[in-house]
């Protein structure tokens, strides 16, 4: 395959698929690894494709917004990290709170080590609520709305009216991007506008972030850094960063 046919098939199969990892490009283009990282960067610099952490993901733009990293690969994204934060903000849910949880991976885990206890759980997420469908004193309540079925969640303007009904004590989200002035951002309108909700109707914003989300600014913002309560975070979050949180009075704990 020469080079320039190589460039048309992976363009080709991640606009279709939405995303690709290195792994399975390097498999079907029968070259190695490295040659297609350089490939994927030489893409990205001419604006037919955008790289992200093991892979590439589509430019185009998909009925629910923005192409999303579908979920399978979100998950094992970072993993370790999340759920290490995902452990930590779980010691923030008491007996009796009213939570939100978005459809993040790092709100799955936290679904996952929630201990079966007195909780409302407000979710747009059907990973979230099939983790939690199992605990008996967990009042779950899912939103509905339109499917985005890469990130396995209900969007739109269903979504969004639901959550005009309730009030919760602590949100926990997660997000594509934060940036120290730009705030926090998402890869996909959708996402963000419901994400936009919940931070309303809660009392308490939590925002789970790992450190290769900092810095970052994607397509679509959701907040004003200044609408967050508390960052958790890992330990490779910087001290710089932490100190220009705490100077906009955001408490930010790494694990």
């Amino acid at each position: 395959m020469l080079v320039a046919e190589r460039y048309e098939k992976i363009v080709e199969w991640v606009d279709a698929q939405g995303s690709m990892r290195v792994t399975e490009l390097s498999e079907r283009c029968g070259v190695t690894e490295e040659t297609i990282r350089r490939d994927l960067d030489k893409l990205e610099q001419a604006g037919r494709l955008r790289r992200s952490h093991g892979g590439a993901v589509s430019v185009k733009y998909k009925e629910e917004g923005q192409a999303e990293i579908p979920y399978p690969e979100r998950a094992i994204t970072h993993a370790e990290e999340k759920r290490r934060i995902a452990e930590e903000a779980i010691k923030m849910v008491q007996p009796g709170d009213r939570i939100a949880l978005d459809a993040s991976t790092t709100a799955w885990y936290m679904a996952a080590g929630l201990p079966n206890i007195q909780l409302t759980v407000l979710t747009n997420s059907i990973k979230v609520a099939a983790e939690l469908s199992s605990k008996e004193q967990i009042r779950v309540i899912a939103t509905g709305g339109q499917l985005a079925s890469k990130s396995l969640s209900f969007v739109g303007p269903l979504a969004e009216r639901s959550l005009d009904a309730y009030h919760v004590d602590k949100v926990f989200l997660s997000c594509k991007g934060v940036h120290l002035t730009k705030g926090i951002s998402e890869s996909n309108e959708l996402q963000a506008l419901v994400k936009q909700k919940m931070i309303s109707i809660a009392d308490e914003v939590i925002l789970l972030a790992d450190s290769s989300k900092f810095d970052i600014q994607a397509f679509t913002r959701v907040a004003e850094l200044s609408s967050v309560t508390q960052v958790i975070t890992d330990v490779g979050l910087n001290e710089e960063h932490v100190s220009a949180l705490n100077e906009q009075s955001i408490p930010c704990k790494r694990v």
